[in-house]
């Protein structure tokens, strides 16, 4: 019966003698030595230099019984970052090899490394690395994260003001709120607009009420705290989330910075502008779920303030 599986008749002694295609020491030494890569083998325990390739001896010099750690890193000590024992399993076998990236503190070049334990000649157990520079590459990608960084960090600021935007505002707020919510601490919200702004543009210019709203930003960022989220939401309007802040801590905040503002003198062009703002504050009450929540009551004792005369401070409380 044929099961399918095809077979090969293979005769008991080859035909022809197979060539000896081993390479000689001679031959894997000029393979080694032209390699544009670092190659080594230091001795796992003593961390003793067994071995390195031209491309090392160029640019570390020769081993001369050195160890790793001081050939590569001129130091006092074997390194911090050592993957010895990631090299090698508890019952004493290899690991597969490991790859990573660092880079050398001697030279400032980035590195890819491959690191194998392997038996040496003499039957002890050595570490093998093959380190290629990367440094171009290397930095092209974070060139590339920093430009991405920047590109973020731009997509959240007023380029105005250097104050988080509108867009910012929500992102991080929504953070802060549910963290309230989990932990049940308290939270409160400050909105601010300047009283007759639009005066300021018309008699001024608008360019004296770009340095109005720089000069009121900078002002409110030296009255707050760090971990305050401080935002320009358009216009002349600014919002103010404070977290672990109490209504009352929330007042106290907001006739300091009224204080702060209308204590400021805008000089432009021998001209001295002075400065008014009107303040709506609320706090996280229990049915508060959205930011909006908080925002809409700070608008309404924000319009509170101005429909009473301006310059003051209002508070609309959740139910």
């Amino acid at each position: 019966m044929r099961s399918g599986i095809p077979t090969i008749n293979l005769p008991a002694q080859p035909e022809k003698p197979v060539p000896d295609t081993s390479t000689s020491a001679e031959g894997l030494q000029a393979v080694l030595d032209n390699l544009d890569a670092l190659v080594y083998v230091s001795d796992f325990e003593t961390h003793e230099l067994l071995y390195m390739n031209a491309y090392g001896r160029r640019i570390w010099g020769s081993i001369d019984g050195r160890k790793c750690w001081q050939a590569l890193q001129d130091s006092d000590g074997p390194c911090s970052f050592c993957t010895n024992d990631l090299l090698v399993a508890d019952d004493g076998t290899a690991n597969a090899p490991h790859v990573w990236e660092f880079q050398n503190q001697l030279d400032q070049r980035w590195y890819q490394c491959r690191d194998q334990a392997i038996q040496w000649t003499d039957g002890r157990l050595a570490r093998l690395e093959i380190a290629t520079d990367i440094t171009e590459r290397k930095n092209m990608e974070l060139a590339l994260h920093e430009a991405h960084e920047r590109a973020r960090a731009a997509a959240f600021e007023d380029e105005l003001t250097r104050l988080r935007n509108r867009r910012a505002f929500f992102e991080f707020g929504n953070q802060l709120l549910s963290r309230a919510l989990r932990q049940q601490s308290p939270m409160a919200l400050i909105m601010m607009d300047l009283d007759h702004f639009k005066q300021v543009n018309d008699t001024h210019g608008h360019e004296a009420g770009d340095e109005v709203l720089r000069k009121v930003s900078s002002t409110l960022g030296e009255n707050i705290r760090d971990y305050d989220i401080l935002a320009r939401m358009g216009g002349e309007e600014f919002a103010l989330l404070l977290p672990e802040t109490t209504e009352q801590e929330a007042l106290d905040t907001a006739h300091r910075l009224l204080s702060a503002l209308t204590s400021l003198t805008v000089d432009y062009r021998n001209h001295a502008i002075q400065i008014s703002a009107s303040f709506g504050i609320t706090r996280l009450g229990r049915q508060d779920q959205r930011l909006e929540d908080l925002l809409h009551r700070a608008d309404r004792a924000l319009y509170r303030s101005k429909e009473l005369g301006r310059c003051q401070v209002n508070l609309d409380a959740p139910l």
